[in-house]
């Protein structure tokens, strides 16, 4: 106890930092766990979360009853998370490859600052933007009519939405994400190129040998990080930028868009907390499961 106290009062400046990030971890992240017992209670506004009546595991039964609702959203889920990985992994290294062999490093810096900028839109300003490309008399029709071809009403073609969702959420995150694996490049050191330029190794083999496998700690950490989150989905994307719309449901409704259409169409909370339960728990189980098999095969690239 001593030792610790000791410790903590030598690294005080360093506690005082971390205490509004804690702060805010406790009070946003673990105080609402308290509210996961709505998905084993009927609940009752007159009477809160405590004093609602239990009912068991009435609420997921009702979620599993919901049958091709259930497994439709649940899917899509699990389709876009592996769509969007996958693809935004590729682009966000190559992106951060491209402006770091860039010779001029000023061009490069203002690619990072412009690439930045799609982050900080609001998918309900994004949704405007699809909106007047997609419209009836959006511009891909216009250019579709152009050529002679007949226009596509895609608010009511759901088989498009996989396509159109992927190139929104790719535009609105790759520069974001390119960043991050930037950073690595910058600490990769110039010794190792420069013993590979005195091999005889071109510019594609000094990435393929050297580049590459300086990002795969990276690239492990920032899979194991997303396998957390594979239950969930960017709400606003899915919800916003489909406008919602039902006719779209079979390619674009997910979890995350089931469970914000259902608080604001019907009462039953229970019912949503037993939904987003179930997302916890899933992704709990997954990423303990994925952690386990990269500790076995590379333990210096596992969470824990």
């Amino acid at each position: 106890m001593k030792d610790f106290l000791s410790n903590t009062w030598k690294h005080r400046v360093h506690f005082i930092m971390c205490i509004p990030a804690v702060l805010v971890l406790f009070f946003f992240s673990y105080m609402p766990m308290a509210g996961l017992v709505m998905a084993f209670k009927n609940f009752d506004y007159n009477l809160g979360i405590w004093k609602s009546p239990w009912v068991g595991f009435e609420n997921f039964k009702f979620l599993l009853a919901s049958g091709k609702t259930f497994w439709r959203m649940t899917f899509n889920t699990l389709e876009y998370y592996l769509i969007f990985t996958i693809l935004g992994t590729i682009f966000n290294i190559a992106l951060a490859i491209a402006i770091d062999q860039l010779i001029f490093k000023k061009i490069g810096k203002a690619f990072q600052s412009i690439m930045i900028v799609p982050v900080f839109i609001s998918y309900a300003a994004v949704q405007f933007i699809v909106y007047a490309f997609c419209s009836n008399n959006g511009m891909v029709n216009n250019i579709i009519s152009f050529f002679g071809g007949d226009p596509v009403r895609w608010y009511t073609s759901a088989e498009y939405w996989p396509y159109i969702l992927t190139i929104v959420k790719m535009w609105n995150s790759i520069g974001y994400g390119s960043v991050l694996y930037m950073s690595v490049l910058a600490g990769i050191d110039q010794q190792l190129y420069e013993a590979a330029v005195i091999d005889g190794a071109n510019k594609r083999q000094q990435i393929l040998h050297v580049t590459l496998p300086s990002l795969i700690p990276m690239i492990t950490i920032m899979l194991l990080l997303s396998v957390g989150g594979i239950m969930r989905s960017d709400t606003g994307l899915f919800y916003q930028v489909t406008r919602n719309s039902g006719i779209l449901y079979s390619t674009t409704q997910v979890i995350d868009s089931y469970v914000l259409n259902a608080i604001l169409t019907t009462p039953d909370y229970g019912f949503t907390a037993a939904t987003t339960f179930y997302q916890s728990a899933v992704g709990l189980l997954l990423i303990l499961i994925v952690n386990g098999i990269v500790r076995k095969a590379a333990p210096e690239n596992s969470l824990f």
